[in-house]
């Protein structure tokens, strides 16, 4: 009996810990002091892990504790990140009635006449890099920014927890169509929450109000349906996942293996109708030149956390005297690009346990060749990862906190020994678990073939 009352209370004081180690990241921290985010960054992944470890059978305790943990950040102004300020600018915007993507904060400024409501306190807190570049974020994630504006009036701080209960909401049912997942391949429900349950997505989701979350919301409701050979509706919500944040368009190649030309082909064309209505409100050419000048940024002249770029950089500092990323990045895209399509190619991706394994290596190659790599990144990777054998972006998502060091320094220089741990770690965890580990077959591959599913797993 005492045995076991000293076995409840371990995870008890497990959970408890977290809950004031998340309390002090959420309330208590500047993102300058590098060593106290560090030390609270380890802290939590520890201690989450053991936590799962012992409560990994009972899913009630497990999804009541992510809950819980989420809702610790809820009155919280996010501190590690200000896109937010952008996000309620753009949302502002929308709320008069204005196209977001035709001006930049900085030429509403320069002409005098901001049209927004706090338009001072938002141009202060998103800071410069931010307010003189065109918006990136698609139409849908737009439309969350308008309705988390509509919803907290005037109030920027109203506005921030109508941002985070869209944010929460989206990991609940995120845990659903996960769940109903890893069941139909026959593997541990309780692998949801090595995503729900890892710091870095509370963290970097909830707390910093990232729309990561939502659009792996739609991406996994998605996936699901195509199991489930509901192709048109699996459409519809593919395309709701791009509207929140373009990366699953990557994804999109992978599926020609699955079901062949032809029916890929009708999927690309159903999802492309859905994209274009979500589009059409805003289209112009001033939409077109600064909505994809400001993704063209991200290969052009944006810098962060990044890995093999950095060493072509290196190289062409010694070859070239110069900065060389205005003709690297774009390789880089070309690199991505075609190493998708030779993903695509792969026998595996006729099955979905295979489908799932080449897209989550798909996001990580791209992260691995990307020129800005910020930590809420690795929220796709991760949440694939959570459906087959491959661990090392659980290893990553630790290490990329060393990443944050920059933001400790004036100048906010970042220390390249530390991105190189950073990398070494996650690249040996990586050819740890390809090369010298036994292939796991998935069970599912015997029941799901061709994504056919039984009528109970429906």
């Amino acid at each position: 009996m005492k045995q076991s009352l000293s076995l409840h209370k371990i995870p008890l004081l497990l959970f408890l810990s977290c809950c004031a180690l998340y309390l002090s990241f959420a309330y208590d921290l500047e993102r300058t002091d590098f060593f106290k985010l560090l030390t609270l960054w380890v802290a939590l992944f520890f201690l989450s892990w053991k936590f799962f470890q012992m409560q990994r059978s009972n899913l009630k305790v497990l999804l009541a504790a992510a809950l819980i943990f989420r809702i610790l950040f809820m009155f919280a102004t996010p501190n590690l990140s200000q896109d937010f300020f952008r996000f309620i600018w753009d949302g502002r915007l929308m709320l008069e009635g204005i196209n977001p993507y035709l001006k930049t904060p900085l030429q509403y400024f320069s002409s005098g006449d901001p049209p927004v409501a706090g338009a001072k306190e938002l141009f202060d807190g998103m800071g410069a890099l931010s307010a003189g570049n065109p918006t990136n974020y698609p139409p849908l994630n737009q439309l969350f920014f308008a309705l988390a504006a509509l919803l907290g009036g005037k109030s920027i701080f109203a506005t921030i927890v109508w941002l985070r209960i869209f944010i929460i909401a989206a990991d609940i049912g995120i845990f659903y169509f996960g769940r109903k997942l890893l069941r139909n391949l026959k593997l541990p429900e309780s692998n949801i929450f090595l995503y729900l349950l890892n710091p870095l997505i509370i963290i970097e989701l909830t707390g910093n109000l990232h729309f990561e979350g939502v659009m792996l919301f739609f991406l996994l409701a998605g996936l699901y349906l195509l199991q489930c050979q509901k192709w048109l509706f699996s459409a519809l919500l593919f395309s709701c996942s791009v509207a929140v944040k373009l990366i699953p368009l990557m994804f999109l190649p992978l599926l020609i293996r699955t079901w062949g030309w032809k029916k890929a082909i009708a999927y690309y064309c159903v999802t492309g109708a859905f994209l274009i209505l979500f589009f059409l409100p805003f289209l112009s050419g001033a939409f077109v030149e600064n909505f994809f000048g400001s993704i063209n940024l991200w290969f052009q002249k944006f810098e962060f956390n990044a890995s093999l770029y950095y060493l072509v950089r290196w190289i062409g500092f010694q070859v070239e005297g110069y900065n060389i990323i205005a003709y690297a990045g774009p390789v880089m895209a070309l690199l991505v690009f075609f190493s998708i399509l030779m993903l695509s190619a792969l026998k595996q991706n006729s099955r979905f346990p295979g489908l799932m394994t080449s897209m989550m290596f798909a996001s990580a190659i791209y992260l691995f060749l990307a020129t800005t790599v910020h930590p809420w990144y690795l929220a796709t990777p991760l949440l694939l990862s959570v459906f087959m054998r491959f661990k090392f972006v659980q290893v990553w998502s630790l290490m990329v906190v060393l990443s944050y060091f920059a933001y400790s320094q004036p100048d906010y220089e970042e220390n390249l020994w530390l991105i190189a741990v950073e990398y070494v770690i996650a690249f040996g965890v990586m050819y740890f678990e390809i090369f010298s580990q036994r292939p796991q077959r998935f069970s599912a591959e015997d029941t799901n073939e061709d994504l056919k599913i039984s009528h109970e797993a429906k």
